[in-house]
């Protein structure tokens, strides 16, 4: 054996929104640390793996996680203690035996993820290979194309947009340098255009501009106008969105409050196959509530070859869920987010399920993020094709392009 685990140590900080969250060391035998940090989201699916907090009204209003700390300090740092760092299955799996629950409550996903990610990070230290190397061998080398969210909604905002995300991909593929200057120059073009209209520029917590516009399909219309003012076409730059259906429904209907809308699930499919017949729009997430499931069939069924049908409620980056799906034909996409899975290889597992039935896969971060990198590597390893980490402002956002940047001067020497 190589090395083991020496030690494993683990902190509280905050992420992007001020909150805690679990920063973890993994410390090998040789003095080799890997340290990973776990994201949170504001927008969750009913099946996440469960994010552990202590609900102490008196310290960080409920949000601490010293329970979960505790839990890695005293549960699962003795139980990998002396285990392989390499054998990223076998600490999995320990550590979900140590938890034994559906849903990891007993020790938290957060805490269990942070172990995770912090061994695989380690490894990759040790021996001296950039992460995404470690994690993909020499079969990952496709740079993923990029869905900037530069209007945020919904739950991502204070603002009164039902969806909650409005977001751009540049079609340039595996062109990381060329994708983010396209989403610079778009971004910027969209605060002058907002400026101009008297709208706040201020943003959410994806870095996106958090505008009071009149209706979602303003906020279509806005971020055309800044693709062609920039110089592009929207042959060249097309339109993402994020329905965050599930913040929507209500006593079984989807209520838009900006337009006035209460619509039935058949209404709602409608609604948004006109709004792909009217505007340049090639993706779209959790356009309905995630136990809607005779509405995803519909849904698929209607959009599956106008449109990526992106499933991240409705999957939650689950193994079984997704495989739900496959089988009743809802969906052709997947978001990926580690934290809803709870460990790597479960992550690991579902993208190589998707992938194996042609279900379009995207890494993607949470609105309460880190600046950890590790979703920009983990995007390249498995040959996702595809990253959501947020708009082109916010140091936690920036940080995964940057990386990415130099990921493909990496994979071009």
């Amino acid at each position: 054996m190589k090395v083991q685990i020496k030690d494993i140590h683990s902190r509280q900080i905050l992420d992007s929104r001020g909150i805690p969250t679990i920063e973890t060391d993994v410390i090998l035998t040789d003095g080799t640390i890997g340290t990973a940090s776990v994201p949170s989201g504001a927008s969750k699916g009913k099946c996440e793996a469960l994010e552990l907090r202590d609900n102490d009204k008196t310290n960080f209003n409920g949000k601490s996680v010293q329970k979960a700390i505790c839990n890695i300090n005293k549960i699962i740092k003795p139980a990998l203690i002396g285990k392989n760092p390499f054998n990223q299955k076998e600490i999995d799996l320990i550590m979900l035996e140590k938890d034994g629950t559906s849903n990891k409550s007993k020790l938290g996903a957060n805490a269990i993820l942070s172990v995770s990610l912090a061994a695989a990070r380690a490894c990759a230290n040790y021996e001296n290979l950039p992460l995404f190397r470690y994690l993909g061998g020499i079969n990952g080398t496709t740079m993923p194309i990029p869905m900037m969210n530069i209007i945020n909604g919904g739950a991502h905002a204070n603002n009164n947009l039902d969806f909650q995300e409005f977001m751009i991909q540049p079609l340039v593929s595996c062109d990381i340098y060329e994708s983010i200057k396209m989403g610079a120059e778009v971004f910027q073009e969209l605060k002058k255009i907002l400026n101009n209209l008297g709208y706040s520029t201020s943003v959410g917590d994806e870095g996106g501009f958090a505008p009071n516009l009149c209706s979602n399909k303003e906020a279509i219309e806005i971020i055309i106008q800044a693709i062609e003012n920039s110089g592009y076409s929207t042959d060249e730059i097309k339109i993402c969105l994020d329905i965050a259906a599930n913040e929507l429904y209500k006593d079984g209907k989807y209520i838009l409050k900006s337009e006035e809308k209460e619509l039935t699930s058949a209404e709602m499919i409608n609604y948004l196959h006109e709004l792909t017949i009217n505007y340049p729009i090639i993706s779209i997430e959790d356009g309905l509530n995630e136990e809607d499931f005779d509405g995803w069939r519909q849904l698929t069924c209607t959009l599956n070859n106008k449109c990526q049908l992106v499933g991240d409620d409705l999957f939650v980056t689950n193994y079984n869920k997704l495989e739900y799906g496959i089988q009743g034909k809802m969906a052709n996409a997947i978001l990926i987010k580690p934290n809803q899975a709870g460990t790597l290889s479960e992550t690991l597992d579902t993208v190589l399920l998707a992938q194996k039935y042609n279900y379009k896969t995207i890494i993607s971060h949470r609105s309460g993020e880190t600046e950890d990198t590790f979703i920009a590597d983990l995007s390249v390893a498995v040959n996702s094709g595809q990253i959501k980490t947020g708009s082109m402002s916010r140091g936690e956002r920036i940080a995964k392009y940057n990386r990415l940047l130099k990921i493909e001067e990496l994979i071009t020497i």
